[in-house]
């Protein structure tokens, strides 16, 4: 009975069941064999312990980051950067601003007044470069804001001009290189434009807040080769900023990589993605958002995993201030509210932790 009981363990152990199965050496050997598989079964738990108590000690999985976004923005006479955590890490006396950039050496390009635009040094917090617009280039004694600039690379730099009404691309010395003339049907140097952007293939994309139309202009003749007008969506303008005005006075647009264009309307309270048949094939409004009303939407960002980030200028308190949003969902990612720090007139923002192909 001993050795039929042990046959499996002996057959594991190469042994013949005839050599088991009776007698003082079967009983030898099956005591031989007990005596094997206890030095085995030892043997595996001295591996098999260590190796629990390592797993144990494992730490368990990592929770992924809640969302966050390190920001520079301008606000309450101030510019400045907030960390992820909500620390404002730097910051320096400034007023108010319609467009932001960031340089490849880590100098801000921002403007002043309206008119001057300054390369400052974040270390130093001083000026190492500038274009007054208002004294340069034929604008003495003319009425002249700039509201939208880009720096084009070797050393050249895109500057629109309210008032005179034209894009201008310079060098370093404010040498004109480039000169193209703007259409604009409601002529007043503070509507004229608002943020511009040139395209990559060479066309200017203008947004005129006083037409409250989007025109884009091509890169070479200056003429204008496409156009969107923002609608008012049968309602009645309402005069104002915060969230009761109403209106087309747009002042964001960017060309997606579909081809189509993504429109801040401004005091529309809106966000809308238009074909080039200027079909509205998408549309964020005023209240779409649970708990958000928007207001004077201004910056957008459209970043590599397709969410866009938006700029909720005059939305007053308990508002926030930038809103990230899946389009695909309309799910609010990320929401930045410091109205008690930068007020109510945040009307550009640059996302400093934005992955490469971050559209802006």
């Amino acid at each position: 009975m001993v050795g039929r009981g042990l046959y499996p363990l002996a057959q594991r152990g190469r042994i013949d069941e005839s050599e088991v199965g009776s007698g003082v050496f079967g009983g030898l050997r099956c005591v031989a064999t007990m005596l094997q598989l206890r030095d085995l079964l030892s043997a595996a738990l001295v591996v098999a312990l260590p190796l629990a108590a390592i797993r144990a000690q494992d730490p368990a999985p990592e929770t992924p980051p809640a969302p966050g976004h390190r920001v520079l923005l301008q606000g309450k006479g101030r510019l400045a950067v907030v960390a992820v955590d909500g620390t404002i890490e730097w910051e320096m006396p400034w007023d108010g601003i319609h467009d932001l950039h960031r340089l490849p050496n880590g100098h801000i390009l921002v403007q002043e007044r309206m008119r001057r635009i300054c390369e400052l040094d974040p270390e130093t917090k001083a000026v190492v470069w500038s274009y007054d617009a208002a004294q340069r280039n034929g604008n003495e004694g003319r009425k002249v804001e700039v509201h939208a600039f880009q720096p084009l690379g070797d050393g050249r730099l895109m500057v629109v001009e309210s008032g005179p009404a034209r894009i201008l691309e310079i060098d370093r010395e404010g040498k004109v290189l480039k000169e193209v003339e703007l259409v604009v049907e409601h002529p007043h140097p503070h509507r004229d434009t608002r943020l511009a952007r040139k395209l990559p293939g060479g066309n200017y994309l203008v947004c005129h807040e006083g037409d409250g139309v989007v025109r884009e202009y091509d890169g070479d003749s200056g003429e204008v080769v496409w156009s969107f007008a923002v609608p008012l969506f049968d309602h009645e303008p309402k005069p104002g900023h915060g969230p009761e005005a109403f209106g087309n006075q747009v002042f964001a647009a960017l060309r997606l990589a579909s081809g189509n264009t993504l429109v801040a309307t401004g005091n529309g309270h809106s966000v809308l993605e238009v074909t080039p048949e200027q079909e509205i094939v998408w549309a964020l409004h005023q209240d779409d958002l649970e708990g958000i009303r928007l207001a004077w939407v201004t910056t957008l960002e459209v970043l590599p995993n397709g969410h866009y980030v938006l700029g909720n200028c005059h939305a007053g308190p308990g508002q926030p201030l930038l809103i990230e949003v899946d389009p695909a969902s309309k799910e609010v990612v990320w929401t930045f509210d410091r109205f008690d720090d930068f007020g109510n007139s945040v009307s550009n923002s640059l996302l400093l932790d934005a992955p490469a192909g971050t559209l802006r």
